[in-house]
């Protein structure tokens, strides 16, 4: 099973799975009366370079990437309510992910809900990013926070908020969504609440 943050996890599930996002200039969609999820306010980009498959020690380049989508959106740390994790159920990745929160978000990274949808999902590869910016903005409109199902015993080196097993209802205006991929490419999308 995927399990994310569990302190049994040994690596990721495959998964198939497909989503559309519809992308589209504030004022045309309000015009014509589109239903609106949330809002893009500004993505991040960063390259480890540091090994194949694994991240960086410590998460400093995929912390690098959410300080780069928090300044592109003129965001501060203080305000993140939600992160909807890479999170894959690897150890390396899982840890580097809890690890990078902390370094972009501080002692703030203590008041988030970070959650992986792929512990329900399982890793659907090219699809992830997509689907994971979906389960986002639809976290945002309902102000719910997914869960990350299969956390048995918690990895106390990962000692954040996962949303354990069951939904979080929580005030939720600024969400981050991370996917970061092997080889150190990192991308991660800040969207914000209508």
């Amino acid at each position: 099973a995927s399990r994310p943050w569990d302190k049994d996890r040994d690596g990721f599930v495959l998964g198939d799975g497909a989503g559309v996002v519809v992308l589209e200039e504030y004022e045309h969609a309000k015009a014509r009366g589109a239903k609106i999820y949330a809002e893009v306010l500004g993505y991040g980009m960063s390259g480890d370079a540091y090994h194949m498959t694994l991240p960086s020690k410590g998460g400093e380049g995929a912390a690098r990437c959410m300080k780069n989508a928090m300044r592109n959106a003129g965001v501060n740390a203080d305000q993140i309510d939600y992160i909807n994790a890479h999170g894959t159920s690897t150890p390396a990745g899982d840890q580097a992910e809890t690890d990078a929160a902390k370094l972009a978000l501080g002692d703030h990274a203590y008041n988030i809900v970070m959650s992986s949808t792929k512990s329900m999902t399982g890793h659907l590869l090219g699809a992830a990013g997509g689907i994971e910016a979906i389960f986002t903005a639809l976290a945002i409109r309902d102000q719910v926070a997914p869960p990350t199902i299969n956390i048995i015993n918690q990895d106390p080196d990962c000692d954040l908020d996962y949303a354990a097993n069951e939904a979080r209802e929580m005030k939720m205006d600024y969400a981050i969504s991370n996917s970061f991929g092997f080889g150190g490419t990192n991308g991660t999308i800040l969207l914000s609440k209508i």
